[in-house]
């Protein structure tokens, strides 16, 4: 069954008004009737382009989650052959979060990593909704050095709402994961291109998506926090996810602007969702023509590149000129930064932390000495 999005009502009235017309039709089959169905079809294609061309960053946000969207599985199965998949970090377990292994891509020997999502209820409690554990990110590590040795390049698939925050996770050394498969991304000698093809949630998305080449999927996202997320922290209101989206300019648009992806893959219309077969394809196509650009490139060349474009992300900054909606929030919240300083300069406030010293003093020499 087809899952429609709030703002594409429109379209799941005219998709059921095609199937009452080719019902129709197949009881009374009529030129007439034909006409008809051509006509409501072009109406679906045009209401999709309308609505398309003007969605907002939290409205791509819904699309970049849409359940029927084509998940890193389906891009294994369609693009790669004799998929051999790999398991486990040789140290804990296997985290299904994250799948991998060794196959051809349109001939040519290549490791896939991805993050893996599922697609109903059983998949997705299996693969943790696509957040991986920290042996899921030790996989990953395992299996792109093992490429490395036999000199064969990496196809990474990001599609995360972000790394698994529960307490085991944690206490697995979550962070130092993260850190290590990142790490491991930069120094590897091999091509590495990553396709953003849904969320691109936070340094569980940057963990596996370090490439040489990225490239993002028009409706998809990339950001450091979920516009949830960043309601709840910034606003203290769950319901600021619209304004929250736009302020953390998490579009592939946004993404291309401060060349943090080097290219965006267009989608059917309608999204990726609508036509899985052609957005499978346009992917294939992008990643074999960037795998036979870096082809021709040395090891050392490969992995020099790479560190620079992250090192030049962090000398230049994201976003410096631009005064976010996030900043706004916390002026407005605490006040300006220049006011906040004159504040802590002032008598009064010197004269409320000595007096809080001097209680703290002479509560711990009560506390020592009596």
């Amino acid at each position: 069954m087809t899952t429609y999005l709030e703002f594409e009502k429109p379209i799941e009235v005219l998709d059921s008004k095609i199937i009452e017309l080719k019902s129709l039709n197949d009881s009374a089959p009529s030129e007439d009737m034909l006409d008809k169905i051509s006509k409501v079809e072009l109406e679906i294609s045009d209401t999709y382009k309308k609505i398309y061309s003007n969605i907002s960053p939290w409205q791509r946000t819904l699309v970049a989650r849409h359940p029927d969207r084509p998940k890193t599985k389906q891009y294994i199965e369609h693009l790669i052959e004799d998929f051999f998949p790999l398991s486990g970090d040789r140290a804990f377990s296997d985290d299904k979060a994250i799948i991998g292994g060794f196959g051809k891509f349109r001939g040519k020997s290549v490791l896939v990593i991805g993050h893996e999502k599922g697609h109903d209820t059983t998949s997705r409690i299996e693969h943790n909704f696509g957040m991986p554990r920290p042996e899921g990110y030790r996989k990953a590590q395992r299996l792109m050095k093992l490429a490395e040795e036999f000199d064969i390049p990496v196809i990474s698939f990001v599609d995360t709402p972000g790394a698994y925050p529960g307490v085991g996770a944690e206490q697995r050394g979550q962070s130092e994961a993260i850190a290590k498969t990142t790490e491991c991304c930069l120094s590897l000698g091999v091509p590495i291109v990553a396709v953003i093809i849904g969320e691109g949630g936070s340094g569980g998305a940057v963990a596996i998506g370090t490439g040489n080449t990225v490239l993002m999927l028009e409706n998809s996202i990339y950001s450091v926090i979920s516009p949830e997320g960043c309601s709840s922290i910034l606003w203290k209101d769950n319901s600021k996810t619209v304004e929250a989206a736009s302020a953390l300019k998490l579009t592939a648009n946004d993404m291309l602007k401060i060349d943090v992806i080097d290219k965006i893959i267009q989608e059917p219309s309608g999204g990726a969702h609508r036509n899985r077969l052609i957005a499978m394809n346009n992917v294939g196509d992008q990643i074999e023509e960037y795998l036979n650009i870096l082809s021709n490139q040395h090891g050392n060349d490969l992995k020099h590149a790479r560190q620079e474009r992250y090192l030049q992300i962090g000398r230049s900054g994201l976003f410096s000129d631009t005064l976010t909606t996030a900043n706004s929030v916390l002026d407005e919240k605490y006040g300006k930064a220049s006011d906040r300083k004159k504040f802590k300069n002032s008598t009064f406030f010197r004269a409320i932390a000595a007096f809080a010293i001097t209680i703290f003093s002479v509560g711990l020499a009560y506390y020592l000495f009596s």
